[in-house]
């Protein structure tokens, strides 16, 4: 492989890792709120909160772990800019996600938990991950070229 495949691949790769442990806290915490042990968690008529609060959580996670892992080769000084971009970016995701799941619950009126868990869980978050993955690159973790030495 060349370089720059290489780096495209371990790049993937890491965003993918990052991905599936957001992914596992999306789901843990989703599942947890919305049917915990019991069949019906705390926030069973909320799934759309409950939602929130799983994708915000794993929102964290995936921007620790794109910012110094994925994209830890780069040069990317703090700017208020990247933070409003990641949240932008994460604000349609969520919406992706949402829209599953909505679509789910209140249009097909599937409330179970393999239900919840294919629309907003699987589908949602592998819709939501193809959009992070192709904006995060162009707009959050966008590389600055460093400031010429003086």
């Amino acid at each position: 492989m060349t370089a720059p495949a290489t780096k495209h691949a371990k790049q993937a790769g890491s965003f993918l890792v990052i991905g599936g442990v957001a992914f596992l806290v999306d789901a843990l915490t989703y599942n947890a709120l919305v049917f915990w042990v019991t069949g019906h968690g705390p926030m069973f008529a909320q799934p759309i909160w409950a939602k929130i609060i799983a994708i915000v959580l794993a929102s964290v996670v995936t921007y620790v772990g794109n910012r110094y892992w994925t994209f830890s080769d780069r040069h990317l000084p703090h700017k208020w800019s990247r933070y409003v971009a990641f949240v932008a970016c994460n604000l349609i995701a969520i919406g992706l996600q949402l829209g599953c799941l909505a679509f789910s619950r209140y249009v097909l009126g599937l409330d179970s938990v393999l239900a919840d868990n294919i629309s907003g869980t699987f589908i949602g978050q592998a819709l939501a991950t193809v959009f992070r993955y192709l904006t995060y690159d162009r707009f959050v973790f966008r590389e600055d070229a460093p400031a010429p030495a003086r």
